[in-house]
């Protein structure tokens, strides 16, 4: 019970004490709102990038040319050796019939000269799409050894050089969101502690009649976690709306439709959890860092 009346006080003394120090309580709210407006771009450019990145993967192919004497048994057998790789997804046969037909339609102006054609010198093909992108290379590497296969590629060269840009950026994001949470925390601890600072006398009396080291700290640390949570609030609201502004002026794609944006209600729900998971957890270390710290108690 005694811990229970503990608790319940530290939380009454906290929420009273956002209001009595106003002005750095305010300072605090904005402190940590600023920073997770930052974090909130971060976490969503990371997202998206994430997005596109994995769009392009799930779209990457391997185009197997198959040799023009190659007999229909043959190209089943060629499918079933490429069926039994371990990194085989998923194939699709393409005739130089239809490549013809595609190359038709996409040329626009010279229809009438490749139906005009005495032959069709093109390759019937196999596209074939691998489990993980790192599985390219090797994957291609083997399905050129194949009998029968003329030719296999993927674009080596500009796809990795892609998916690395990528990959970079990814890190770039996460080690942007570490940084600016620790900014944060820093700043919330600066704040709270000029709060205990203003507040020495009533602590010093407190420690005077006995009050114990926990019913000190705890009124702090629960300041904190209401502070953090008060401050995430408007990046939450902030990252919704602007989200959601973009997503409908670009129609859901940014500048072409290969660069697909993740959809609003699939971004703002993780996104809005994470800030204030931030808010909270980083308002109250910080606070019992500051406590601990400088109080030294």
């Amino acid at each position: 019970m005694r811990a229970i009346r503990i608790l319940v006080r530290s939380i009454r003394d906290a929420f009273k004490s956002v209001f009595r120090n106003f002005s750095l309580s305010i300072a605090s709210i904005a402190c940590i709102a600023i920073t997770l407006i930052l974090v909130a771009i971060s976490l969503a450019l990371s997202s998206n990038v994430n997005h596109f990145t994995q769009n392009i993967e799930k779209e990457l192919s391997i185009v197997v040319y198959l040799k023009q004497d190659v007999d229909e048994n043959r190209k089943n057998e060629i499918e079933k050796e490429i069926k039994h790789m371990a990194s085989f997804d998923s194939l699709e046969f393409k005739s130089k019939d239809d490549w013809k037909k595609e190359m038709e339609q996409s040329l626009t102006g010279l229809e009438d000269v490749i139906k005009e054609m005495d032959s069709n010198p093109l390759y019937d093909s196999i596209l074939v799409k691998v489990k993980n992108s790192s599985d390219l290379n090797a994957t291609t590497n083997a399905i050129s050894e194949l009998e029968g296969v003329e030719s296999a590629n993927y674009g080596k060269d500009s796809v990795d050089q892609l998916l690395i840009i990528f990959k970079v950026i990814e890190k770039a994001m996460l080690v942007i969101v570490v940084a600016l949470i620790l900014v944060t925390a820093f700043l919330i601890s600066n704040t709270i502690k000029l709060t205990i600072y203003s507040r020495r006398n009533e602590i010093e009396i407190m420690r005077l009649v006995g009050t114990s080291n926990t019913a000190i700290k705890l009124p702090f640390e629960f300041e904190g976690l209401f502070l953090g949570l008060i401050g995430s609030i408007i990046p939450v609201l902030i990252a919704i709306y602007s989200y959601i502004i973009v997503y409908d002026h670009f129609d859901g794609y940014l500048f072409s439709h290969m660069i697909e944006l993740v959809k609003p209600n699939e971004l703002l729900v993780y996104v809005s959890l994470i800030l204030v998971a931030i808010g909270g957890a980083v308002g109250m270390v910080g606070s019992w860092h500051a406590v601990r710290k400088y109080l030294k108690i």
